[in-house]
């Protein structure tokens, strides 16, 4: 099983098209290799294709990548399911996850994050709690997107050690990623990863 995201930049004309291409391009980077596992395509689209349990903080690291601009934000959505082909190129590859990832994404309205597999019933739960992190993701600030990135780069380190690497204090980084809901979205994730378990 592999998960497929795929996503675009929403206001992709406002400002230079530089303010968030290198942002997007590094977390991308982050997950794999272009263009067998990534790819830009018609100017502000993307996909990436990972392992199903790495799909949500990857949806939710390309995010926090992008809203450290002033002016843009991303849609995204996620396809788990079966790869049937596999092309060197990503937007070649084929099968169920590719397929529900498209269709997903061209469901997404007003939610800027969904998710879809093929059991309805999870797709439901994991839906509803998605559109409630969004409450607070979509409001991020560039600060606390920048601290939420950092932090999701470096699962391993500190709050003191992450201040240091964004040359801030401990007390602004917490206050950050206590604004920015991280503990509840690390708990999201967790709670992601056992349900995914089972599919």
């Amino acid at each position: 099983m592999v998960a497929v995201i795929t996503g675009d930049i929403i206001n992709s004309r406002e400002g230079e098209v530089k303010d968030w291409l290198g942002y997007l391009k590094e977390v991308l980077n982050h997950y794999g290799q272009e263009p067998s596992q990534w790819e830009i395509f018609r100017g502000d689209s993307f996909q990436l294709s990972l392992s199903p349990e790495n799909a949500l903080l990857a949806a939710i690291h390309i995010k926090a990548g992008i809203k450290q601009t002033k002016a843009q934000d991303v849609r995204i959505a996620i396809g788990l399911g079966q790869e049937t082909h596999r092309a060197k190129k990503i937007t070649e590859s084929n099968g169920p996850a590719y397929i529900l990832s498209g269709e997903c994404f061209e469901s997404l309205k007003k939610q800027t994050l969904a998710i879809r597999s093929a059991n309805p019933k999870l797709n439901e739960v994991l839906n509803l709690m998605l559109s409630l992190s969004l409450l607070t993701t979509n409001n991020w600030s560039n600060t606390v997107a920048r601290t939420v990135k950092v932090a999701l780069e470096n699962p391993e380190k500190h709050q003191k050690e992450i201040a240091k690497l964004l040359n801030k204090s401990q007390s602004s980084v917490s206050e950050a990623l206590k604004r920015g809901g991280f503990e509840e979205i690390m708990n999201l994730n967790s709670f992601y990863q056992t349900q995914i378990s089972n599919l």
